[in-house]
């Protein structure tokens, strides 16, 4: 997700499935390129396939986007406590 290109993708696929071709046409970027991209995050459980006649039919992973939100959720509770440990660290010093 660190790449803006994939998190475009990410974005797109959010909305609903697309073949490579459809999701090439909304970026600036290659097919090729997409499909890099797509290999990335299908590698990274963020994205799954499927084959529909000659098209391949990308969509989010359902599992792999709910272990990224538990990730992020995890962060931000961690990183907020420590917040709140360190305001009321300040706090008493100040007294």
């Amino acid at each position: 997700m660190g790449d803006d290109t994939r998190r475009a993708i990410f974005e797109l696929l959010a909305r609903g499935p697309r073949p490579v071709g459809e999701i090439a046409r909304e970026l600036p970027v290659t097919r090729p390129a997409v499909s890099q991209h797509l290999k990335v995050l299908k590698d990274a459980g963020l994205v799954i396939d499927r084959q529909e006649g000659t098209r391949r039919i990308y969509q989010l992973n359902p599992d792999g986007v709910g272990a990224l939100r538990a990730y992020f959720d995890r962060f931000w509770n961690r990183s907020l406590a420590a917040f709140k440990t360190a305001v009321e660290h300040d706090n008493k010093e100040e007294r």
